[in-house]
């Protein structure tokens, strides 16, 4: 994604390319951006999920090392074997989730990083700041259309991320859905289908 951006940006610094093909050019870098923006914020939700997750493996870590420690202080020696072999797999577990939202966040950062670059290079490339023979060729107005322009970006990333919430809403609807028709109906459904 990331690459397509900087070629767009190089093809329209490098070339004395006419204003529509800049314009072209200008929209493409527009469109990956948004794309860009859409998937730091995927990566968002993604890395809330994974520490969701580590806070899930360390609750459970601290059960059974309190259970472990009952079951050490009333002698219960089978307990407690069991008690360490759970330890060390959610032990294992939780070190993994931990890297594993080390890792997300790190990638997040990058992304972040490169959002805000190539935010700042579009914003260049719609002003026509940089490219040879091209300070008027871009757009008439640069600073209104260069704020219209950020408008619309900011616009189409809303309703990507407008219909990604109502896709996620609708799918949690239809399982929760499909939950209560199993607990209802216990598997049979005839209610529905005979009859007609």
């Amino acid at each position: 994604m990331f690459d397509g951006f900087r070629q767009s940006l190089e093809d329209l610094m490098n070339r004395a390319t006419p204003p529509e093909e800049r314009r072209e050019i200008v929209v493409r870098m527009r469109t990956t951006l948004v794309q860009a923006k859409a998937a730091v914020h995927e990566m968002r939700d993604a890395l809330e999920k994974t520490r969701a997750r580590l806070a899930l493996e360390e609750r459970e870590l601290e059960t059974i090392r309190r259970r472990k420690q009952l079951a050490e202080g009333i002698g219960d020696k089978e307990t407690v074997e069991i008690a360490v072999r759970y330890e060390q797999v959610h032990s294992e577990r939780a070190d993994i989730v931990r890297r594993k939202v080390d890792a997300q966040q790190a990638e997040l950062s990058l992304a972040e990083r490169e959002v805000e670059t190539m935010s700042a290079e579009l914003k260049s490339a719609m002003a026509g700041a940089g490219a040879p023979s091209a300070s008027a060729s871009i757009d008439p107005g640069p600073s209104a259309d260069g704020e219209a322009d950020s408008g619309a970006l900011r616009e189409e990333f809303d309703a990507m991320r407008r219909s990604r919430e109502r896709t996620q809403r609708e799918a949690d609807v239809d399982r929760r859905l499909e939950e209560l028709k199993r607990k209802m109906g216990g598997g049979s459904g005839d209610g529905r289908a005979g009859g007609s």
